[in-house]
This record gives C-alpha cells, structure tokens and sequence, in this order.
C-alpha cells in the first residue's frame, strides 16, 4: 500500500504553488480591461459549472431539473424573490414528475 502522507504531501504543495503563485507574480494592479472582465465573472462562471449539472441530476427525470432550472431562471431574471423562484422551481419539478411518473 502507498504511503497516506506522500498523496498529503504532494497535494499540499500542489494546492500551495496554485495559490501562491499568482500572489508572487502579480505584484501590481492588472490594467488590462480583457483581463479584469475575464477576472470579474470567473466566480459566477464557476458557481454556474458547479450548481447547473446538480440541478439536472437531483430529479428522477433530468427534463424536470432543465425545466425547473428554466422556470427559476426566468423569474429570476424578472426580479421574483427568492422564496418565490425556489417556490416555483420546487413546483415545476413536482408537476413534470408527476406528468411522467404518475
């Protein structure tokens, strides 16, 4: 069996250098407009990859999480609140459901 605090060691240093290094290399303010857009949008970009692929497979039916997801962003955009949006979301995966597997 391999050694438990190499596979520790390695991804310490791993996550150490990723962390780390922009630190080291960007000492200055980033003027490039290409750059501080990109820069502004990769948390949402990555709450979006991390939360959409659960949506779609937290149902019985993958349609039904597409739908809700729809619905949910759809009231969303239109300023529903957030009880609202989930509200709804929660009732079009109940009622798609409930359409195919009665």
């Amino acid at each position: 069996m391999h050694d438990i605090w190499s596979y520790i060691a390695v991804m310490s240093a791993v996550t150490i250098a990723i962390r780390l290094t922009p630190a080291l290399l960007l000492r200055h303010e980033i003027k490039n407009v290409f750059v501080r857009s990109f820069l502004y949008y990769v948390p949402y970009v990555t709450l979006a990859v991390m939360t959409f692929p659960a949506i779609v497979e937290a149902t019985r039916l993958p349609a039904a999480g597409a739908a809700a997801f729809a619905v949910s962003g759809w009231l969303a955009w239109h300023g529903a609140s957030l009880f609202r949006t989930a509200a709804a979301a929660s009732a079009t995966v109940f009622l798609v459901e409930l359409l195919f597997f009665p």
